[in-house]
């Protein structure tokens, strides 16, 4: 045994290792080869921003290529005429700003003004620094009286400076440092270009080769994955143009009301800067927010204007970035919100610029490789926004933290959002089967299990007035409904069934049936649960002695069959007439064989839900009352009772 734990440790040491070399030389590769990768990542986002004007165009009736060519035309008019008309405006703008000269010095003196009083402190702070700082001029033996620094800064009357004449312009110096990056710019986007108008023209083509390289034995994955791909980036560059063409629209708008008519061009120019720029995630709309701002401190006169901007941009981005952005983008991405952040960082870091523009679509790839390869699984689990635990595993591992605080609020979360009968089968008695399987493991101390027994029985208390709350609500209106169609009609009040709980094993068991005795209605059942100290003996013998109607034997899974076939045997010797309902709730294996020992052993039914136990309950509710009511009238014993556990 010990020779197999090395064995598997030296595995899992070997697959991590492995793992972080081929993700050490997957970012390096990224890096490295961004040159060739951007152009064609770039090709493929706007391959996917065309494809729906290209399917749109051939659905009514145009062929491939000219609805290609038409479509790429298209794109290229509109970025051009962006490109002019920013220019355009950018070059008007910058021909008004020294007209604008006298309000910045204006709004400059007045900062000044009132920073008068700083000065003072700061004048007053460098002169003391001075002061200490300095140090008495001392004179070299046999010198004279002159500084030294006077002395050593003394040169010969007959010398003459030298002055080198550059036998070239001082632009041409700094011109391969230009041209470089815009060539490389341009290049870059040339080849995208042209990648774009191959990939519409081809795009089934690719499409197929890259199933048949994956492999036919992976096609339905393979396709479902491009598919789901495909429809996520469709979707989110959908709900991008609608948000940043809205916000484009809405700050021109502002910039009309706040400013005057002449300043018209102005404001179209913001909003078209504004919406563009929001395509670079997180510092696209920083940047517009900071140009905005010094633009309207030298346009404006006053101080008014600005603040109106400023309060504008903020009120724009608030609800944008709170309220818009998170609903939309997380249901049509399916990336959280903390991935966004990190991924723009990410991709920023590896490509510049086009990484932020790219960094949610590449993002989505990574999902859905997460999603659909089992060896990626963990990628999705980190990118994106589904719950990373189920409920009832958050609500256990909270538990294990001792935050009973937040333990209890998710509980209460799950009992608004969905009927409160459901908080039992879907949280507390998960989180009891988990106590019971740590238990068994050895994984669960005793005090983190005591810890989290007592704090299911505090969350059971407060669920116990609400669940009383509804109940008593409901018994209302169905009497005042009894009574509006049966006025004249004297009705007869019938009597509680009597339920006797019995705990199969330990505390857990006996939560369970406190859990059944708040989903029974109180004024039908009168449940009373017995002590799980009780030898087998002893429970037996004092349910013959109450002669329940119902005798309820909780047994949570793992664990406890044999003690609750036991129990089955001596209840059925003891009170042959009754029915032997077992409540394994939580069993989500081994049913068959579950109820198979039971039956055996004299039970009836063997329930795994809680909610599945009171329905059955409730279809013998009519008889057992009767016979209560009877029994009760004629003074006769009640013997062979029914049984439900």
């Amino acid at each position: 045994m010990a020779k197999l734990s090395v064995n598997l440790g030296w595995q899992r040491a070997l697959i991590v290792l492995t793992g972080t070399v081929v993700g050490v030389v997957v970012v390096c590769g990224l890096y490295w080869a961004q040159k060739v990768l951007v152009p064609i990542a770039l090709a493929v986002f706007l391959s996917f921003l065309l494809t729906p004007l290209v399917s749109f165009l051939q659905r009514r009736g145009l062929r491939r290529i000219p609805s290609v060519a038409a479509v790429v035309v298209l794109a290229a008019i509109v970025l051009g005429g962006g490109v002019t008309l920013v220019a355009t405006e950018v070059s008007s703008l910058a021909g008004d700003l020294p007209t604008y000269t006298g309000h910045i010095k204006t709004k400059i003196q007045t900062l000044r003004q009132m920073g008068h009083g700083a000065d003072r402190l700061e004048k007053m702070i460098q002169d003391i620094t001075r002061e200490w700082q300095s140090k008495p001029v001392t004179t070299e033996e046999g010198g004279t009286n002159e500084p030294a620094k006077e002395r050593a800064g003394a040169a010969p009357e007959n010398s003459s400076a030298v002055v080198v004449q550059a036998e070239t312009p001082a632009w041409m110096a700094h011109l391969p440092a230009v041209l470089g990056p815009v060539l490389e710019f341009v290049g870059g986007l040339a080849l995208a270009l042209v990648l774009v108008v191959f990939m519409l023209l081809n795009r089934e083509n690719l499409r197929n080769r890259l199933i048949r390289m994956v492999g036919h034995g992976r096609m339905t994955v393979t396709t479902k994955a491009l598919d789901d791909a495909g429809q996520r980036i469709s979707r989110f560059l959908l709900m991008q143009l609608i948000i940043n063409a809205s916000f484009g629209f809405l700050l021109a708008l502002g910039l009309l009301l706040i400013g005057i008519p002449d300043v018209f061009p102005h404001a179209v120019l913001w909003g078209f800067l504004a919406a563009l720029l929001r395509y670079i995630p997180y510092l696209g709309s920083f940047v517009t927010a900071g140009v905005l701002i010094l633009f309207s401190l030298a346009f404006f006169p006053g101080w008014v204007q600005p603040c109106l901007v400023v309060g504008l941009i903020v009120t724009l981005e608030i609800v944008t970035g709170n309220l818009v952005e998170p609903k939309l983008f997380g249901h049509s991405l399916g990336i959280s919100e903390v991935a966004l952040l990190v991924a723009a960082a990410f991709w920023a870091f590896l490509w510049g610029p086009i990484g932020l523009v790219l960094s949610s679509p590449l993002t989505v790839c990574l999902i859905v490789l997460g999603k659909y390869v089992p060896q990626l699984e963990f990628l999705d689990v980190l990118l994106g926004d589904e719950p990373s635990l189920d409920s009832d595993v958050t609500y256990y591992q909270r538990l294990l933290a001792r935050d009973q605080d937040e333990a209890a609020q998710l509980v209460l979360a799950h009992a608004k959002a969905a009927p409160l009968d459901n908080v039992y089968d879907e949280l507390l008695v998960p989180g009891l089967n988990y106590v019971k399987k740590d238990r068994e493991r050895e994984d669960l101390t005793e005090a983190d299990e005591q810890f989290i027994l007592e704090a299911t029985r505090e969350i059971l208390e407060d669920l116990g007035e609400r669940q009383t709350a509804v109940t008593e609500e409901a018994v209302k209106t169905e009497e005042a409904a009894t009574l509006a169609a049966n006025e004249t009609t004297e009705i007869s009040t019938p009597r509680k069934v009597r339920v006797l709980g019995c705990p199969g094993r330990d505390e857990a068991d006996r939560l369970a049936l406190e859990m059944l005795r708040q989903l029974l209605d109180p004024a039908r059942w009168d449940m009373e649960i017995l002590s799980m100290e009780l030898l087998s003996s002893e429970l037996v013998a004092l349910a013959g002695e109450k002669a329940p109607a119902i005798v309820c034997i909780g047994a949570l899974p793992p664990g406890g069959l044999a003690r609750t076939r036991y129990l089955c045997k001596r209840l059925r010797a003891r009170l042959p007439g009754a029915k032997i309902v077992v409540g394994r709730w939580g069993l989500k294996s081994g049913l068959e064989q579950n109820q198979d020992q039971l039956v055996e052993a004299g039970a009836d039914r063997v329930e795994t839900t809680l909610l599945e136990t009171r329905a059955h309950l409730s279809t013998w509710l009519p008889v057992l009352a009767q016979t209560e009511t009877m029994a009760t009238a004629n003074g006769t014993p009640k013997d062979g009772r029914l049984v439900a556990v």
